[in-house]
């Protein structure tokens, strides 16, 4: 199955830290069977709403094809995580992954191959 992980980290990271982090997370994909298809971190961004009178998160957005218990272990070390402020898990079918991927090497992801 694939998957999108996006993960909010408290703003106050140093980028060393942020770094760690996103290894940390990474990691533990590869290690529990997955294999990380795309990362992509974003930086510092502005919330929608405080969170934990935050008005700025640290985004990181991962791209990943696993086993689906592996989200399991995932969760349980996010939630454990101090420095995660908030976390979504999103399961992608095979027309996200293709989406997702056109739009990453720059073809306009909204254009379809029309045949004669």
């Amino acid at each position: 199955m694939n998957y999108e992980l996006m993960v909010i980290f408290t703003p106050v990271l140093s980028e060393e830290d942020y770094k760690a982090a996103q290894k940390k997370f990474a990691d533990l994909i590869k290690e529990n069977g997955g294999e990380v298809t795309h990362e992509n971190p974003w930086g510092l961004r502005s919330l929608a709403y405080p969170i934990q009178k935050k008005t700025t998160g640290m985004y990181l957005v991962l791209e990943y094809s696993a086993p689906s218990d592996l989200n399991e272990k995932l969760k349980i070390q996010l939630n454990r995580d101090e420095n995660v402020l908030r976390h979504m898990i999103t399961a992608l079918d095979k027309y996200a992954v293709q989406y997702n991927n056109r739009k990453r090497h720059g073809v306009n992801a909204d254009s379809k191959t029309v045949e004669a």
